[in-house]
C-alpha cells in the first residue's frame, strides 16, 4: 500500500509547504539546524535577512527552501551569488531535488565552463540563477541574461566574496537587479564591509546570529604542532598513518599544494589537489574522487576553504597557517559538520607565535599543543644575523635615535673566500 511520507519533525512549524516537507522527509532530514530554525520563518514572510553562522550549519537550506517556496507561489526569479565554482555547484545539487518537486528550473553558471552551453541553459528560462560574480558579469556584458525579473537576491559567503575582491563585480550586478526585492545575506563573519553593503542594499534587515563570529564547530578538537618548515612533510605523513579516514590538507599556495600532492603520491598515499591552477573538470574530478573515497587525501588552497561540503571528513590539517586568522575557522569547519566530532591539526613554524595568538584570540580558546619527534619550541628559532647592508641601515637608525649599534665593540672582518663581511 502506498503511503505519503510523513512531514519532517521540527520543520512544519517553520511555515514550509507540504511538498518541501515531504522532500525533507525523503532525504531523512528531520530537525532544522539553529540557523534554519530562526531564518526560515523570517525568509518565508519575505523580509530581508542577515544570517551569521559558522560554516557547516545548514545555511543553504536556510535561504534556499523559503526562496523556492516563494517562487512556487508567485512570478519572478531568484539570483544566488557565491564566491567559488565548488560552492555554486553544491548549492545547485542541494536545492535541485526541491526545485524539481516544485517544477522550478535551476541553472548554475560559473567560470571555466563553455559560454555556449550556459547560453543554451538560459534559453530554457530557469527561475533560479546560481552564479559566481565573474561569469554572471560576462553574461551581462554579452546581454545573454537579464536580471529585471529577479525579486529574490541571495549573497552567500558574502564576506568571502569581498575578501576575494568581488566588490566591484557585485556592484555592477546590483545595478541590474530591481531595487524592490527581498535580499538575504549569509556569512560566517560580519566585517565592516558587510555592514556597509547591508545598509546600502537591504531594507530593514533582521539579523540572525547563531554563533559569535570566529566560533569554531563545538565538537572539533583543535591541536597545534610547532615544527620546522623542513619537517612538515614528514610530520604530515606521520599524521596520515596515525589517523584514519578522509583528510583535508590546506596549503597556503598553489605551488605548495601541487608539491605536497606529488610527494604524497610518491609515498603511496591516494591524494588529489584542488586550487586555482586546476581546470574546472580537474577540480570536479578531485572533489568527486574525495567524496567517493577514491582519494583519501585532498590538498587544497583557501579557494576551497568554504567550497567543500563533504560528509565525514575525519581530519583537517593546516599544513600552512592561513594568512587571515578568519580563514582558520572556515578551514577547520570542513570537519565536525552537522554535530559530528572532528579533528583539526595545525602546523606552525617557530617564528609564527603572533599568528598563533591571532587565531587563539579569534576562537577564544588556547590551541592544544601536540608534542612529537619533530617538535620544537617557539623560542627555538635560530638567530639569523642581518646581511651587512641591512645591519648598516639599522646602525644608522639607532645612531639617529641616540642609541648604540648592536655590534658596538666588535671587530669587522672580511672573508675573501666567501666574499662577504661579517661581525666577530
Amino acid at each position: 500500500m502506498h503511503t505519503e511520507p510523513q512531514p519532517a519533525q521540527g520543520f512544519p512549524a517553520l511555515g514550509l509547504t507540504p511538498q518541501i516537507l515531504a522532500q525533507l522527509t525523503r532525504q531523512k532530514i528531520t530537525m532544522p539546524t539553529p540557523i534554519q530554525h530562526q531564518a526560515i520563518p523570517i525568509a518565508v514572510s519575505g523580509k530581508d535577512v542577515i544570517g551569521i553562522a559558522q560554516t557547516g550549519t545548514g545555511k543553504t537550506f536556510a535561504f534556499g527552501l523559503p526562496m523556492l517556496q516563494q517562487l512556487a507561489m508567485r512570478p519572478g526569479r531568484a539570483l544566488i551569488l557565491l564566491p567559488t565554482r565548488e560552492l555554486a555547484a553544491q548549492v545547485g545539487e542541494a536545492l535541485g531535488p526541491f526545485a524539481s518537486t516544485l517544477g522550478i528550473g535551476i541553472v548554475v553558471f560559473v567560470g571555466g565552463e563553455p559560454m555556449h552551453k550556459q547560453r543554451t541553459a538560459l534559453r530554457r528560462n530557469p527561475r533560479v540563477l546560481i552564479a559566481t560574480p565573474g561569469r554572471l558579469n560576462d553574461h551581462l556584458e554579452q546581454r545573454t541574461i537579464s536580471l529585471k525579473e529577479v525579486n529574490i537576491l541571495v549573497l552567500d559567503e558574502a564576506d568571502r566574496m569581498l575578501d576575494m575582491g568581488f566588490k566591484p563585480q557585485i556592484d555592477r550586478i546590483l545595478a541590474h537587479v530591481p531595487r524592490t526585492r527581498q535580499t538575504m545575506l549569509f556569512s560566517a563573519t560580519m566585517p565592516r564591509e558587510i555592514l556597509e553593503l547591508a545598509t546600502k542594499e537591504m531594507h530593514l534587515p533582521l539579523r540572525i546570529e547563531v554563533a559569535p563570529p570566529g566560533t569554531a564547530a563545538a565538537k572539533v578538537e583543535q591541536e597545534l604542532c610547532i615544527v620546522r618548515k623542513e619537517d612538515k612533510q614528514m610530520l604530515l605523513e606521520q599524521m596520515l598513518r596515525e589517523h584514519g579516514g578522509s583528510v583535508l590538507v590546506f596549503s597556503r599556495t598553489k605551488h605548495g599544494a601541487k608539491k605536497i600532492t606529488r610527494i604524497l603520491r610518491e609515498h603511496q598515499f591516494s591524494a588529489a589537489e584542488i586550487h586555482a591552477n586546476r581546470s574546472l573538470n580537474q577540480r570536479k574530478e578531485a572533489l568527486s574522487g574525495f567524496k567517493s573515497g577514491r582519494y583519501r587525501v585532498l590538498v587544497a588552497t583557501d579557494i576551497a576553504a568554504r567550497g567543500i561540503d563533504v560528509t565525514g571528513i575525519a581530519v583537517v590539517i593546516n599544513y600552512d597557517l592561513p594568512d587571515d586568522a578568519a580563514d582558520y575557522v572556515h578551514r577547520i569547519g570542513r570537519t565536525g559538520r552537522a554535530g559530528r566530532e572532528g579533528l583539526a591539526i595545525s602546523f606552525a613554524t617557530p617564528d609564527q607565535a603572533s599568528d598563533i595568538r591571532s587565531i587563539e584570540r579569534l576562537v577564544r580558546i588556547p590551541l592544544k599543543r601536540r608534542h612529537h619527534a619533530a617538535s620544537v619550541a617557539l623560542s627555538d628559532r635560530p638567530h639569523r644575523p642581518l646581511q651587512p647592508h641591512r645591519q648598516r641601515e639599522r646602525d644608522r637608525q639607532q645612531r639617529r635615535a641616540g642609541g648604540t649599534p648592536a655590534h658596538h665593540g666588535r671587530r669587522r672582518s672580511f672573508s675573501r673566500s666567501r666574499g662577504r663581511s661579517r661581525w666577530r
